[in-house]
């Protein structure tokens, strides 16, 4: 919204009746509400989107980050109705959004795949007979996966055949639930591998760019927790070859819009296809920072008809520095589990470099009914070195009170001595969780003390009213004041 401001172009908001004040709304030209909080009654109604834009006039939608944006009923539906979809083609998304099915397109393209089965028919096991009989041929450890969604929803890492059909059962019945599809394939396990993805774009005339790699290794239950750019452990060579991979893979279904390539790194430097995400990643403020551009303003672009803004060649003379981005849930720091309820304090960082996007603000509540995140850390340095420091003290600075927070986990995280030297694979987290669980120890109380500190000179932050937007960002005055720390 603030991108299509810049631009010139009104926006127009949907909301639920919980998010009647969220600043997504209020910041919006209008806003149209279209139900109750469950999503499956609101935001996943097709019909209540094409509505509500014919209700305002509005001629394009961006789908964001979750809900409908990989859903190809919707992008043709939205097409039916004379709304351009800014994203990829139904025909695209169809092709990526099954996993199922991406597999076979990208490894027709000549990318490599992580070795599986898609089952008999190549759409999916019927049965945890059939699924059995393919694990054993592939091998274990395996992996049970949702052919549709993601987020780690419907997947189970299965080492033993003992263990198979529960894992498999588990897997349909939370693939059901979350995305309306029960269907699931196997991947072999890939030992201690680091996650990485490719941001590409397309264009209407065929042009399609990479903007390098993200790293998104660090992960609980197969949902990423801290993003950077560049990775730590790719070289220019690799990312080219990566590069390539994913471009290929974009154009084998004539892809136009926003995307990412995610892909399996081991340790040998062999890396395998995992899926395409077909729209902008949560995580898209970090390779944002590295190359200094607007990725939503390129996606209006696109959907304008217009080329893409600059060359490979021209992107590749870009890439400066270095980018991380942590997720600030709102949960348990040590279970992980989701801690709803009203933001009684809010202190977010400042300074050079730091961003924070945030969906919340002090007074707002944290429903049940969705992602728990509070906001994307960001911040960009010289080098991982001065980003790694910079971030330390971002966090330092940031203060919730009236729910839990992943706050204590990130400090810890970001003082990790194998974190910092770049040595972590998706099963950081998990090898490291002892250490990485809260505690009193110095670097936790110093951050205690600055923020405590900070917020005792905070200026109170208003709760929005009437149709203001909320304010997320409190002035801070801290004149005759010092730390000192023996």
């Amino acid at each position: 919204m603030r991108t299509c401001r810049e631009r010139g172009l009104e926006t127009v908001a949907v909301y639920s009746d919980v998010d009647r004040l969220a600043p997504h709304v209020q910041l919006a030209t209008a806003a149209v509400p279209i139900g109750p909080a469950p999503a499956a009654q609101s935001y996943l109604v097709i019909d209540k989107i094409i509505e509500a834009c014919k209700q305002s006039g509005a001629d394009a939608v961006h789908p964001g980050y979750g809900f409908l944006s990989e859903n190809e009923d919707f992008a043709e539906a939205c097409a039916a109705a004379g709304i351009t979809f800014i994203g990829p083609s139904a025909d695209a998304m169809r092709k990526m959004g099954s996993k199922t099915e991406a597999r076979k397109t990208v490894a027709a393209a000549g990318a490599p795949v992580v070795p599986g089965d898609n089952g008999p028919s190549g759409d999916g096991f019927p049965s945890a007979e059939s699924a059995l009989a393919a694990a054993k041929k592939i091998g274990f450890p395996v992996l049970i996966k949702a052919a549709s969604g993601g987020g780690g929803k419907g997947m189970r890492l299965v080492a033993n055949e003992a263990d198979f059909t529960a894992a498999f059962d588990g897997a349909q019945r939370e693939a059901t639930a979350a995305f309306g599809d029960g269907t699931v394939y196997l991947e072999k396990a890939i030992e201690r591998p680091r996650h990485i993805e490719i941001q590409i774009f397309g264009d209407t005339q065929g042009n399609i760019v990479h903007l390098g790699e993200r790293d998104c290794s660090i992960q609980r239950r197969h949902q990423k927790v801290i993003e950077e750019a560049p990775s730590p452990v790719v070289s220019a060579e690799l990312r080219a070859k990566m590069g390539a991979a994913a471009i290929a893979a974009a154009r084998a279904v004539n892809y136009v819009g926003a995307g990412t390539c995610e892909f399996l790194l081991g340790a040998d430097g062999g890396f395998y296809f995992l899926e395409m995400n077909t729209r902008l990643q949560v995580e898209h403020p970090v390779t944002e920072m590295i190359y200094g551009l607007d990725l939503v303003s390129w996606q209006l672009d696109v959907a304008e008809g217009k080329p893409l803004p600059l060359s490979q060649q021209e992107l590749d003379a870009r890439r400066r520095g270095h980018a991380i981005e942590c997720r600030v849930y709102a949960e348990d720091p040590v279970k992980f589990l989701p801690s709803p309820g009203k933001i009684t304090h809010l202190r977010v960082p400042d300074g050079p470099y730091v961003r924070n996007d945030s969906g919340c603000y002090e007074g707002a509540e944290i429903p049940v009914h969705y992602d728990p995140m509070i906001s994307k850390l960001v911040v960009w340095g010289e080098d991982r070195g001065k980003a790694l420091a910079r971030m330390r003290r971002a966090l330092d600075e940031y203060a919730v009170r009236g729910i839990e927070t992943n706050l204590a986990f990130h400090r810890r995280c970001f003082r990790h001595a194998a974190f910092v030297a770049g040595d972590y694979d998706t099963g950081f987290i998990a090898r490291n969780a002892a250490e990485l669980a809260p505690k009193a120890d110095d670097a936790e109380l110093t951050a205690a003390i600055i923020a405590a500190a900070l917020d005792a000179h905070t200026q109170p932050s208003r709760s929005p009213k009437g149709t203001q937007p909320p304010s997320v960002r409190n002035g801070t005055e801290l004149s005759g004041w010092r730390l000192q720390i023996r």
